[in-house]
């Protein structure tokens, strides 16, 4: 039960740290504020001197003070450089400075509150600083940078939480009743810094568990690339971070103790607070020598002619040799770790990162690797950005590599040789066993950071992921590169196949993994090469594309491509883009069909759907409720939403949208229930005459005007045989069959290619393929082509999901519309469509001159029947191959 409130408790810090941050500021100023009534109004300090009882001073105290206070220095020194082994030099440092200087505000403003006497204090602050831990603080970031996601980072935080929370609490506890003993010892001084000294435990164990897991998720939350929605601390050094939840875990004899222990100390408080009598025979005579030296205690102008900030001038050029001496090695400190530390980290990722070397690469060359080549992507690791240019100009150097095509491609087969002989070794000068070694040691081995896991080889890795001490999901993120992670993921998985060298021509390097890991995909093996073929120039509304076509279907590209060219020969194609509405239709349901009906007629009117829009509206920038459909069946609403996105495809927008709009209406109607987000009326990936009739995604027509002479020269027939086929095939043909927005020849085939190529959803291409083809005679003689292509759910989007890696954005580039438009916010997403919609025009012109002429099955044996004896191919179901 208690680790539960622990988790809800870091779950909602992780979620609200803007509210939890305010909150605590707020705190400490209504603290502060509320001082004016406190019974002191005495103010030492700011040019004003204060009574103080005359007290000896020995040489010895200030040499204790003194190294006490150099030793508290180099304690948060060494405390910020462990913060900054996590693979971040300012942001955690950053935070757990606002971690120490709030605990310390805060501290200061309940003991002023509390109406203490704060004189002397400067004395406690080296045993303040020593009792900050900022190992706490590692230890929970831990847990919130081994995500990939925010919403992975408020659970991981919220684990995190109920792991140590527990822990955490009893040590406060233990400290507060420690240190209190010291404020019974009857020493006034050492009574005010143990009160000091608990009350910032106390108060850095509050700020530890509201301000900084707050301030965490808030930092990593900004930290993410505001276009693709990427966290940036993704990176290489972060991904040996693993969960130590089993070390974190509080082990039950040391609780027993830390109770016991506690126990006792709140008895001896108790009997020297409680049931000791206080002794009160002095007070008469402590309140007149109070109140007839009024007057002396009053504070004074130390000197009143002096402005303030001469005064303070003339303070600081005459400090003590023990000041000088704090404040210099400070300031030496502070140097160092801003000016000095990028050289430590150089040399330390060069022992930490064998890809630095020159010698490593060439072992990773010779072993057919596993592992990430590194500065060959365009998104580097932090590890690659301190490389030198003489190392980065030394490691993309061609490899002597005898076979570059097994090398850069495919796996070889040295993957399913032996695990250990692979390129998982550590730094050059460390030889690994050949034999495994124990499970203790290689976990030892993964938690420390100076070695983690490329000082493992793969076979130890695959024992540690079987033990389950390291997620089977997560060896992207736990290996030294992704790349590696793949591969281990490879062997372990060849090994349960029929045939073990089935992943042999499966490609797996010189891949960009941090663009698929949480995002595109998961448990990744490898990638998939398709052809990518062009074809154009397509000569749309003025312009010229080049369109990129992904397929393994012969005739298909150069069909395509053919009609380009009978377009541009013909003045070229026009467009437009008729709507632009993406849905989402949930299903929700109400108590009877009566009240249903009384909801559908409240969401229809215009008082509803101003209400629902407002809600749908204020959860994107880009995401505006445009229109409301509304089915019934029964106790049964479909609500069918439809907005624009921008440029994105929009269906994770729209859908936090349609759960806010959903929440509203519950709030209007208590009794509704919402059944699914989803209630396939929108429709997704499915063939719906709604998508037909209403639109989804961009609607979108293009024409073109095809002169007699091209049609005869170019596409090989004429104008009345490619009108009649199509009437009887397109229209006649489909009609017959029943089908639903299949009112053309191939649109599919030309929506699929450009999706593959362009990173679309490919299961979009079901809805998105609707279209009917209309062709008819025009022109003076009525020998000239009128074509045209009507498609009214297009579903496509230039930023997001696979549109993020590399290749595909380069086909996007290609069109001139990768990423999202700056100058008119859904513009690249809506020329996409016309892209689409054009070469389905010139695919369907070209495809049915075929059929008019009967070419279609001759052009097919000529370009799409192989010519190679299959037979005698490596890896196909051949005698010899087996």
């Amino acid at each position: 039960m208690l680790t539960g409130l622990f988790r809800l408790h870091g779950l909602f810090v992780a979620s609200h740290p803007w509210e939890v941050i305010v909150g605590t500021v707020t705190l400490t100023i209504c603290m502060m504020s509320m001082n004016m009534f406190t019974g002191n109004d005495q103010i030492c300090g700011w040019n004003y001197e204060c009574p103080k009882f005359e007290e000896e001073i020995l040489s010895s105290d200030i040499i204790i003070l003194t190294i006490t206070r150099c030793i508290a220095i180099v304690y948060i020194y060494f405390q910020f450089q462990n913060l900054r082994q996590l693979g971040s030099k300012y942001i955690l440092g950053i935070a757990g400075l606002f971690t120490i200087f709030s605990s310390f505000v805060f501290s200061t403003v309940v003991i002023h509150f509390l109406d203490k006497e704060l004189t002397g204090l400067n004395e406690a602050l080296p045993f303040f600083l020593l009792l900050i831990d900022l190992s706490k603080a590692c230890a929970l970031a831990k847990f919130a940078l081994s995500s990939n996601s925010q919403d992975e980072v408020r659970h991981n935080i919220a684990r995190g939480m109920a792991i140590l929370g527990p822990t955490f609490t009893l040590d406060a506890l233990v400290e507060c009743l420690v240190i209190g003993v010291g404020t019974m010892s009857g020493v006034r001084q050492l009574e005010i810094m143990c009160c000091f000294g608990c009350m910032s435990v106390m108060a850095n164990y509050f700020v530890f568990m509201t301000f900084f897991p707050a301030c965490v998720s808030l930092v990593l939350e900004l930290s993410r690339e505001s276009r693709e929605g990427r966290p940036i601390w993704q990176l290489s050094q972060f991904a040996r971070v693993l969960e130590e939840e089993e070390d974190n875990k509080p082990n039950p004899v040391t609780q027993r103790v830390k109770m016991i222990m506690s126990l006792g100390l709140v008895l001896v408080h108790a009997h020297s607070r409680w049931i000791t009598e206080p002794s009160s025979q002095n007070s008469t005579v402590e309140t007149s020598k109070v109140e007839l030296g009024l007057d002396e205690t009053m504070p004074k102008r130390i000197e009143p002619e002096m402005p303030l900030w001469q005064f303070y001038l003339s303070r600081m050029i005459s400090m003590d040799v023990e000041q000088v001496i704090t404040l210099g090695l400070a300031l030496l400190l502070a140097i160092k770790y801003i000016f000095f530390e990028q050289t430590e980290m150089e040399s330390t990722l060069s022992l930490k990162n064998p890809m630095s070397s020159p010698a490593a690469q060439k072992r990773i060359a010779d072993d057919c690797c596993g592992k990430d080549n590194g500065l060959k992507h365009s998104h580097k690791s932090a590890a690659e950005v301190t490389v030198t240019k003489e190392d980065t100009a030394e490691v993309i150097k061609p490899l002597p590599v005898v076979s570059v095509v097994e090398t850069k491609f495919v796996a070889g087969d040295d993957v399913f040789s032996n695990a250990s002989s692979l390129p998982s070794s550590p730094a050059p000068q460390v030889q690994l066993p050949l034999d495994p070694r124990p499970t203790e040691e290689c976990l030892s081995i993964l938690r420390n950071p100076e070695k983690g896991a490329q000082w493992l080889s793969d076979a130890e890795v695959i024992s540690l992921v079987n033990a389950k001490h390291i997620p089977a999901y997560k060896l992207e993120n736990i290996m030294e590169s992704p790349e590696r992670g793949v591969a281990i993921r490879r062997l372990m998985l060849a090994s349960k196949l029929p045939n073990p060298s089935s992943l042999k021509t499966l490609p797996y390097k010189e891949y960009d993994y941090s663009m698929v890991m949480g995002t595109c995909c998961e448990n990744v093996i490898g990638y998939v090469p398709v052809p990518v073929g062009v074809a154009g120039p397509l000569i749309l509304d003025g312009k010229q594309f080049q369109v990129p076509m992904a397929t393994t279907e012969g005739c298909l590209v150069a069909s395509t491509n053919r009609g380009c060219r009978a377009i541009a020969l013909g003045g070229g194609a026009s467009s437009r883009i008729l709507a632009d509405a993406m849905t989402r239709g949930p299903v929700v349901r109400l108590p009877t069909a009566c009240q249903a009906a009384e909801v559908k007629a409240w969401l229809e009117s215009p008082e509803g759907f101003k209400c629902i829009k407002e809600a749908f509206d204020n959860t994107s920038r880009f995401a505006r409720l445009q229109k409301l459909l509304i089915g019934l069946a029964g106790r049964n609403l479909y609500i069918r939403f439809q907005s624009r996105t921008g440029d994105a495809m929009g269906m994770n927008m729209i859908s936090k949208g349609t759960e806010q709009a959903l929440s509203t209406l519950q709030e209007k109607f208590p009794e509704l229930h919402v059944l699914a987000v989803s209630g396939n009326y929108c429709t997704d990936k499915k063939p719906a005459a709604i998508n037909w009739i209403e639109g989804r995604g961009k609607s979108a027509v293009s024409e073109a005007i095809i002169p007699a002479q091209i049609v005869r020269e170019v596409l090989k027939t004429s104008t009345e045989a490619l009108v009649d086929v199509n009437i009887n095939k397109n229209l006649v043909g489909s009609a017959m069959a029943g089908s639903i927005g299949g009112f053309n020849a191939h649109a599919a085939n030309i929506v699929a290619a450009i999706y593959i190529a362009c990173g679309q959803d490919p299961a979009q291409s079901v809805g998105s393929s609707n279209c009917i083809t209309l062709m008819e005679a025009t022109g003076p003689t009525n020998e000239d082509l009128h074509i045209s292509c009507t498609m009214p759910s297009i579903e496509v989007g230039t930023v997001g999901g696979g549109t993020n890696l590399a290749p595909q954005q380069a086909c996007l580039k290609m069109l001139g519309i990768q990423g999202a438009s700056k100058e008119n916010p859904g513009e690249n997403a809506r020329q996409l469509a016309r892209v689409v919609c054009g070469t389905v025009l010139a695919g369907e012109l070209s495809l049915m001159a075929a059929l008019a002429a009967g070419h279609l099955v001759k052009s097919h044996m000529t370009h799409n029947r192989s010519k190679m004896n299959l037979q005698e191919l490596p890896g196909t179901c051949t005698k010899k191959a087996a």
